[in-house]
């Protein structure tokens, strides 16, 4: 798996880093209301259920699969002449999705795709990272060498969750010498950039959901800047 290629879904994407983080939330949006049939605006009760989506690190498509779910099962239910008004109906339909996805990773490390692959990729990547400075090699050169024992140890069998914040960890240490090393003046072009990208959102989203957008934002950029991709699993 070349986390690098533009055919994997672990590429690195650089450009309008924070109106592709948006387009998440802007896409569940648009498929919530198609779906439902009718306009409605999302509450800022909705905008932070889809924060929460995002930072449990759920792929769109399972997201769009459990509002799919939800909406086709209500279409068939009794109570179908009332209107769904909220999101939050989707959210168990949701989390089955998710419970479906998770299984359906593979742990397997003789496996080309999956969760040891994918950790294997990632080491390769950071192996492999340009122009980076003495903070941001150092840890780049201990998170490949973390995840080079995960991938080829038996605890590429831990449950996704505690998986998942170990390469939050390994990726938040790596950005904190991507940012040590970088000049001021190219965190602040980063930072405008962003801000620019976010202007036609600042009305419609909640301060939190914004908040999120640009750090993810942030850290994507950073990590392109160098031939890097996010240390998720979000993509498999």
């Amino acid at each position: 798996m070349d986390v690098r290629g533009s055919g994997h879904g672990l590429a690195v994407h650089e450009g309008h880093s924070a109106q592709e983080e948006a387009a998440y939330y802007q896409t569940i949006e648009e498929w919530f209301v198609s779906r439902r049939g009718d306009p409605l605006f999302l509450s800022n009760a909705d905008w932070l259920l889809i924060r929460k989506w995002r930072l449990c690190g759920l792929p769109l498509r399972v997201v769009l699969r459990g509002i799919a779910d939800a909406l086709e099962g209500h279409a068939h239910s009794w109570g179908r002449k009332r209107k769904v008004g909220s999101l939050a109906y989707c959210a168990a339909e949701v989390e089955a999705a998710r419970e479906r996805w998770q299984r359906a990773l593979s742990f397997d490390p003789e496996a080309e795709s999956g969760v040891a692959a994918a950790l294997g990729a990632f080491a390769e990547a950071l192996e492999q990272a340009t122009g980076l400075g003495p903070r941001s090699a150092a840890a780049a050169r201990e998170a490949a060498l973390g995840l080079r024992r995960l991938s080829a140890g038996a605890e590429t069998s831990w449950p996704l969750g505690p998986l998942t914040a170990r390469l939050g960890r390994a990726e938040q240490r790596v950005l904190e010498g991507l940012r040590a090393d970088a000049d001021p003046a190219e965190l602040a072009a980063i930072d405008a950039a962003i801000e620019a990208d976010l202007a036609p959102y600042g009305s419609r989203m909640p301060a939190r959901v914004l908040d999120q957008i640009r750090r993810d934002a942030r850290a994507r950029q950073l990590l392109a800047r160098h031939g890097l991709p996010r240390l998720s699993l979000f993509h498999l």
